[in-house]
């Protein structure tokens, strides 16, 4: 297992090897402590030798590449970056290794007929998380997985043949499922039920351009067969209108438009009628860390929405709200090496732009050259002390930091938890 990670999608497929009675060794050059939660959940195959781990410096070290070398089967996490020309991938391959990864491995293993993928540059947990509800309020037996979290690999045995799956799939995971990503697996996967909410530059890092970026998310409809289901929330007609239709428990006009799609898409797998679905979503609240309500206090309100990683998620965050002028954001984070002008440009019209984060510079003078004055605060403790000190009833602090976590968290959510910490510890009211 090349990359355990921090979501459990590395647990869960090590897990998955081990209780098949493979030997695993597992291969990440992240520090102990930034995997802490990821070990700790496989820590009784660690203390019962069924895994080996070789964590951080270690795995530098020259037995990494003998390890993927002389490997019968090497599972690459779908984060490392580059994976065509990373060396240990390359080792690997060019020693006959095959390569793969725990999102093929559960595609392989579930009914595609049944499966629906939702992938898109913001929304696609959210969409993922109203189909998989609609699903169950109509009594369906479905399932919930890929990029959202966890693996569904252990959860295999309870899927039946007319189950349905439900898969987020970033672009990573899509580059992995296409039929080019490894010789070892010449034919692409896409599932039956496929859309795309929206696509816009994300992740070019890890891509290397927006070529490659719109090519791995288009393999969700690449490899479709004939009477399969494909929408494109973009251009798909009359989803404003039955977003207008569909009443929500969490704001915003994007979230409706979510649901819209969501709606279509479960009517679309399941040959019905979509009018009666958007209903079934009236009770609907949304994910951890997507604009979730943390707090009321003096007459303020607080946001998270750390999940938001790209601007695009940022500016719908915003717009969400009835005045924007009432609005104070916390923006900023890991450079993903994409335009943040968006960003800045909202601080001509929110009530305040606080900077956080590598890219906070980056979006100040963004900010700046838009004629706003932001506040450049490095630190989220500092950006949510400053807003508090200018925030009056009425007004709302919203973090929607439009940047990944990487550069001061492990991930979203320690970001989203600490802004929640903060905002109790300096309101003195318990979250």
């Amino acid at each position: 297992m090349l990359g355990l990670g921090r979501f459990g999608g590395g647990a869960g497929v090590t897990r998955f090897l081990a209780d098949e009675g493979l030997e695993v060794t597992v291969l990440d050059p992240a520090p102990a402590e930034a995997l802490a939660a990821s070990i700790e959940s496989i820590s009784d195959l660690i203390a019962a030798a069924r895994v080996r781990t070789v964590i951080g410096a270690a795995s530098h070290d020259a037995q990494a590449p003998l390890i993927v070398t002389s490997a019968d089967l090497v599972i690459a996490n779908p984060a490392l970056p580059r994976p065509w020309d990373h060396p240990l991938l390359c080792a690997a391959r060019a020693a006959g290794v095959p390569v793969t990864t725990e999102i093929r491995l559960v595609t392989e293993r579930i009914p595609r007929s049944r499966a629906i993928g939702v992938t898109g540059s913001a929304g696609k947990s959210t969409t993922s998380a109203m189909i998989h509800a609609i699903l169950r309020r109509l009594g369906r037996s479905a399932h919930l997985g890929g990029n959202i979290g966890g693996s569904l690999l252990p959860a295999l045995p309870r899927i039946g043949a007319e189950d349905d799956v439900v898969l987020e799939l970033s672009s990573a995971m899509l580059h992995w499922l296409g039929d080019a990503a490894d010789p070892a697996h010449p034919t692409g996967w896409s599932p039956r039920t496929a859309l795309l909410t929206n696509i816009a530059p994300n992740h070019l890092d890890w891509h290397g351009s927006m070529q490659h970026y719109r090519a791995s998310k288009a393999q969700i409809f690449r490899s479709q067969q004939a009477h399969d289901r494909a929408l494109r929330g973009d251009t798909e007609a009359g989803l404003d209108a039955l977003a207008e239709r569909i009443t929500l428990g969490i704001p915003g006009p994007h979230n409706r438009r979510n649901a819209a799609m969501a709606v279509r898409t479960v009517a679309m797998h399941l040959d019905t009628d979509e009018s009666p679905l958007g209903a079934l979503l009236s009770d609907f609240r949304g994910l951890p860390h997507r604009l979730a309500l943390v707090l009321e206090h003096d007459g303020r309100r607080f946001f998270d929405d750390s999940k938001s990683t790209v601007p695009e998620a940022t500016c719908l965050a915003v717009e969400a709200f009835d005045d924007v002028r009432r609005v104070h954001l916390i923006a900023g984070g890991y450079d993903k090496g994409i335009d943040l002008a968006p960003i800045g440009a909202l601080a001509s019209r929110v009530g305040r732009l606080y900077t956080i984060g590598t890219t906070g510079r980056t979006i100040a003078a963004h900010a700046s050259r838009a004629g706003a004055t932001p506040v450049e605060c490095g630190s989220l403790d500092r950006a949510v002390e400053q807003a508090l000190a200018a925030m009056h009833a009425g007004d709302v602090l919203l973090l929607s930091p439009g940047c990944a976590s990487w550069d001061q968290f492990t991930d979203f959510e320690a970001r989203g938890k600490a802004f929640a910490a903060a905002v109790a510890r300096l309101t003195g009211t318990a979250v």
